[in-house]
């Protein structure tokens, strides 16, 4: 999208502003907003965000040059570009990372994604056809196979309303 003040260059700055239910868009290059007297927001990278997470007393100098045993990255190269080396790092670094993970995301563990409301519908649907999964291998290796087949229906009824 060009700049709506000299149409030439390519616009990074989007200025929108609501007054009484009207709206005015406002796109410019950082020229032009500088000249309108915009001031434009300094750009910060995800190493500095993560460094403003991580409280230097926290972790003691010791910590910082741990290595990862896999990859050879260090704690110290994951504060300074924001990225782990491999996935061997969370395990090397756990004892770090745990409380940055907490703050980011209010937790350390991973428990999955479902929609609002259908959380708790799908955990226990889940567990029901895995509950059913293993009553029908057990059918089988009993070869008790009319119990295995209504099972294998119930299992195919329950996926197929989810």
């Amino acid at each position: 999208m060009l700049c709506d003040e000299c149409g030439k260059r390519e616009a990074t700055f989007h200025y929108t502003e609501i007054i009484n239910g009207v709206t005015t868009e406002l796109h410019l290059c950082e020229l032009c907003a500088k000249k309108r007297g915009f001031t434009l927001p300094a750009a910060f990278s995800l190493p500095d965000l993560l460094g403003g997470l991580v409280e230097p007393e926290q972790i003691s100098p010791l910590e910082t040059e741990l290595i990862c045993k896999n990859c050879g990255f260090t704690y110290s190269n994951f504060k300074n570009i924001g990225l782990l080396g491999c996935s061997q790092c969370y395990s090397s670094f756990h004892k770090m990372l745990e409380p940055l993970l907490k703050k980011i995301h209010g937790t350390s563990k991973h428990v999955g994604k479902f929609p609002g409301r259908r959380k708790k519908e799908k955990r226990e649907k889940s567990s029901d056809v895995q509950l059913l999964r293993e009553k029908l291998k057990d059918a089988v290796a009993r070869e008790e196979f009319e119990t295995a087949a209504k099972l294998r229906d119930k299992i195919k009824e329950i996926e197929k309303a989810k």
